[in-house]
């Protein structure tokens, strides 16, 4: 199976939902936090810095969880365009 290469915009939005779970975990330990999770921390670091523009939707259900974060938070800043984006 050849997985189809990500587009400029699903790149972009994975690097965003990166940038809002690295501020949303502000000060707490990666490594608890991805062990709350579920995942391993270099999973949860690669999500974070974009390297995985797409993590699975229970990955993304998981880390919300560990960070008491509302799913469809991560959903709309998923779905927002840099255009669209204001100051978090």
């Amino acid at each position: 199976m050849v997985r189809v290469p990500l587009t400029p915009d699903q790149i972009a939005a994975g690097c965003r939902l990166g940038a809002f779970l690295r501020r949303a975990r502000a000060g707490r330990d990666l490594e608890s936090v991805a062990a709350e999770a579920g995942i391993s921390p270099e999973t949860l670091r690669k999500i974070e810095a974009g390297r995985i523009s797409t993590p699975s939707f229970g990955t993304v259900v998981a880390i919300c969880t560990a960070l008491k974060l509302p799913v469809a938070d991560a959903a709309e800043v998923w779905a927002t365009q840099a255009d669209d984006v204001v100051a978090m």
